[in-house]
């Protein structure tokens, strides 16, 4: 991976940081909140730990080493993902966040006292920051770049019954995997089309890399259906139903592919035949890294992982923004004719990570600088966005390095802690762990 490789060359790796878990909510005042750190687990001088912020509140925070079972090595965290599982007429709203040597499954129905149900070990014996999960039928599906991996699916349902079943809560409970698809060993990512009951192997050790096609209609006898590699290396994917402007591609399935230099456009309903759609760069391109379509599926943010770093983060004018963080904005009203159409230059500089978008609000893991919110409405009638909301989880870090967030879930539409214009979100710190906080969403003007 480029971007471990460029961290271990300049000796600025994520270190681990700890801190106690919170049991009450930390409000955002004033730019700021204090996390409490009574066991100072973080810092022998203080008692708490202060983060900027601006309309964004902790509920709570489970550090690392609070997310394995007794005795195990804690390890930094990476991507998060989340579902809600219903067991006895109860709903229970999960987050899934995986470390370096595993998962660890959460229950954070009431969001200032988290649950941690148990942790799944990865298969292998190395540990790896890049593990990857996502969920569909309230399975979760895993997968890493750790040599041997594959793909482990667990059952939620299952972990939630039987955490509440047992009369022995004294330690994490160590969690086994209800299925596990050895057909390739590493890989990047993993995509669902919840829709279709397809997942998207990405950045696999099969199919030079493409699109690695399992269905998983069956979680239990998950299997490999197809391979689509014509644009080589895929870094990461949104596949959808497809219900945009382009009429001639309305209800097929459409893969929108990040791969590495360009924004690759697929047709992937027949699986014995993806077709190539579009193959499109853009100036200033060191490693596409990630995206996702707005509500109206006329618009695209993208987010390039190493423009900042190399300093070539330009606008559509072709004028440098010196380094500063860019988001680029995509018009995919025409899926064969995609352009770069705008940019957002955020007003601090880190590296821009993963990004997800809910209603008419995306909520951006840009490392250093933390959970950025934006308010993208005006982007469908190709004006820019609006940051309305933002929570730096890694205070000490500023500037291009690969320490913060990771990556964010913004996707629970009725938890009981939120009401209307606020989101729970869940979030994953590489040094601390799961942050679970509330965002409120003001309109921006």
């Amino acid at each position: 991976e480029v971007e471990y490789q460029i961290c271990v060359l300049s000796g600025k790796c994520p270190t681990l940081r700890s801190a106690k878990m919170s049991g009450d909510a930390s409000i955002c005042e004033n730019g700021v909140l204090e996390l409490e750190d009574p066991e100072d687990l973080l810092s022998e001088e203080d008692d708490d730990e202060v983060f900027p912020c601006s309309n964004v509140d902790v509920q709570s925070f489970v550090p690392v080493n609070k997310l394995t079972d007794e005795g195990r090595t804690p390890r930094d965290a990476s991507d998060i993902w989340g579902d809600v599982v219903e067991v006895d007429g109860q709903k229970h709203y999960l987050s899934i966040i995986n470390l370096m040597h595993g998962t660890s499954v959460v229950d954070v129905t009431d969001s200032t006292e988290p649950v941690v149900l148990g942790f799944l070990p990865a298969p292998g014996m190395v540990p790896i920051i890049w593990h990857d999960v996502k969920v569909d039928n309230h399975f979760a599906f895993i997968v890493s770049e750790q040599p041997g991996h594959g793909m482990q699916v667990l059952d939620l349902t299952r972990v939630v019954t039987e955490y509440y079943e047992d009369d022995d809560d004294d330690d994490v409970p160590v969690l086994s995997a209800d299925f596990w698809l050895d057909s390739f060993g590493s890989s990047h990512n993993i995509v669902i089309n919840e829709e279709t009951d397809f997942a998207y192997v990405v950045g696999a050790s099969n199919c030079d890399g493409g699109l690695y096609v399992v269905d998983i209609s069956d979680p239990l006898k998950s299997n490999f259906v197809a391979c689509y590699s014509d644009d080589g290396y895929t870094h990461d994917a949104q596949v959808v139903v497809y219900d945009g402007p382009d009429q001639k591609y309305k209800g097929k399935e459409i893969a929108f592919n990040y791969n590495e230099d360009t924004l690759t456009i697929v047709d992937v309903t027949d699986k014995s035949n993806m077709v190539l759609l579009s193959r499109t760069s853009y100036q200033g391109h060191q490693y596409t890294h990630q995206g996702w379509l707005t509500a109206d599926s006329s618009r695209l943010l993208m987010n390039d992982e190493l423009d900042e770093q190399y300093g070539t983060t330009f606008d559509n004018s072709g004028n440098m923004q010196g380094g500063r963080t860019r988001t680029l904005i995509w018009n995919v009203e025409d899926l064969e004719n995609p352009y770069w159409e705008n940019s957002f230059i955020h007003e601090n500089t880190s590296i821009d990570h993963n990004l997800y978008i809910n209603n008419d609000f995306a909520y951006l893991a840009n490392y250093c600088s933390g959970l950025r919110i934006l308010d993208v409405a005006a982007v469908a009638s190709g004006g820019l966005p609006k940051e309305v909301a933002y929570f730096d989880a890694c205070p000490e870090c500023a500037g291009t390095l690969f320490n913060g967030v990771w990556s964010s879930y913004p996707y629970f539409t009725d938890h009981p802690d939120q009401e209307a214009d606020e989101q729970i979100v869940l979030l994953s710190s590489i040094e601390r762990g799961l942050f679970v906080v509330k965002v409120h969403l003001p309109r921006a003007k």
